[in-house]
């Protein structure tokens, strides 16, 4: 069944008993031409473009919980491509350019929402960055614009601009950036692959990978053994796991990321600001909630939780920013595992085991890439090639000096 507005309203007068369920809950066949570890956003988007793009229908999803329990429903929705790396601008704009397209080609309602990301700046010196900053976008054909202070008054007349130690100077503005629904992206992909043949198994937790003579033939799971001509890891923060299943020593650490969302207010954040002078970022969300977050918690975990020093430093910084944040109550918190690569971008690419497929290595931008992510994802496995904007996203890069280091911050994931 395909949305429509008259859809809607047919359903509406017939008492919405017509709505079938989104997706199948298929048992798993014994052999898959393609396997796809993690049911998040890059790993349904990965099976949808696998399908819809180069025509590859006999694949499964195996995800160890529900579809979208991961990463994907634990974020802060915030899409944008104001990167400045020849490795990394290309490949945040294909996504931008997805993104704007992505309700209709998917025929589901993500709540795509381009309200505008601004980088706020306070010194000289971070003016001057971000100038280089837009330039550079603007080279690669992608929208960026300075904002001067008065400019920012009249958008944001809520931000501290006098603060003592960090005034605000001015900002860096994407106006294409925005937000996206999360939960609703993972649905929409979820059904674009499943009405187009593609299994998606819930409750099925990897326990093992299957090699024969260093091919990968299969995987072992709680439903049973399952074979396969190809198997790809999207499994984000959990990927030094399942790669360890087949002998792949990553360059990946895992670690907590909090966020949060306040009670509902009236409309006040119209675009997403990030803090200058600390990892700070906030958007209000259609139901009013501010949304935001900061800094990973600093330590290896699988727990998603973190700890309550982090909390105070990201409300400090956040008060900071916008002082009336402390009259508002936060109404739920939680925390994400995010999948820290060596120099703070991510890995697209084969690994040196054959049929072995890896995405990950996604660090604080696993949701704005989703769908580029996931065509590129599917275009290195149906053609065994990379993408051309994912071309220096590769495994090996770190071995071999290229680096992709989009902060300046050196090898060393909790700087990223």
């Amino acid at each position: 069944m395909r949305f429509s507005a008259l859809s809607v309203f047919l359903e509406g007068l017939r008492g919405n008993r017509g709505w079938k369920p989104a997706w199948r809950n298929p048992d798993p066949k014994p052999h898959y031409d393609v396997i796809i570890v993690g049911g998040g956003g890059h790993g349904l988007a990965t099976a949808y473009y696998l399908a819809k793009e180069f025509g590859i229908t006999n694949v499964a999803v195996l995800e160890k919980s529900y579809l979208g329990s991961g990463n994907i429903g634990r974020n802060t929705t915030i899409i944008r491509s104001n990167y400045m790396l020849p490795g990394n601008e290309p490949f945040y704009e294909l996504s931008m350019k997805l993104w704007e397209g992505l309700e209709q080609d998917f025929n589901y309602n993500a709540m795509v929402s381009q309200r505008g990301v601004i980088n706020l700046y306070h010194t000289d010196g971070q003016r001057d960055a971000y100038a280089r900053r837009g330039n550079a976008m603007m080279m690669e054909g992608v929208d960026a614009e300075m904002l001067s202070r008065e400019q920012l008054m009249k958008m944001a007349p809520y931000l501290n601009f006098n603060h003592a130690r960090f005034p605000i100077q001015g900002g860096l503005i994407q106006r294409r950036g925005g937000t996206a629904r999360h939960d609703a992206v993972a649905w929409g992909y979820g059904r674009g692959a499943d009405m187009r043949g593609v299994d998606i198994i819930q409750n099925c937790e990897v326990t093992g990978i299957l090699k024969k003579d260093g091919v990968v033939t299969g995987v072992e799971t709680t439903r049973g053994t399952i074979g396969c001509n190809r198997l790809a890891l999207a499994t984000a923060g959990h990927s030094t796991v399942t790669a360890d299943m087949a002998g792949l020593r990553l360059p990946i650490e895992s670690h907590v990321l909090q966020a949060f969302v306040s009670e509902g207010l009236k409309p006040v954040v119209d675009q997403v600001i990030t803090f200058g002078m600390g990892h700070f970022y906030i958007s209000q969300s259609d139901k009013g909630g501010l949304v935001f977050g900061g800094d990973i918690d600093g330590y290896n975990s699988y727990a998603r939780r973190g700890g309550l020093a982090m909390v105070e430093h990201v409300f400090e910084q956040g008060i900071s920013m916008v002082p009336g944040l402390s009259r508002s109550k936060v109404l739920r918190t939680w925390g994400g595992v995010m999948d820290m690569s060596m120099d703070g971008s991510p890995i697209i690419d084969k690994t040196p085991i054959s049929n072995l497929y890896l995405n990950t290595g996604w660090c604080y931008g696993g949701f704005k890439a989703t769908p580029a992510s996931g065509f590129c994802f599917a275009h290195l496995i149906a053609k065994n090639e990379s993408h051309p904007v994912a071309r220096e996203l590769r495994l090996d890069r770190f071995e071999r000096g290229y680096a992709v280091d989009e902060g300046g911050k050196g090898p060393q994931p909790n700087l990223h």
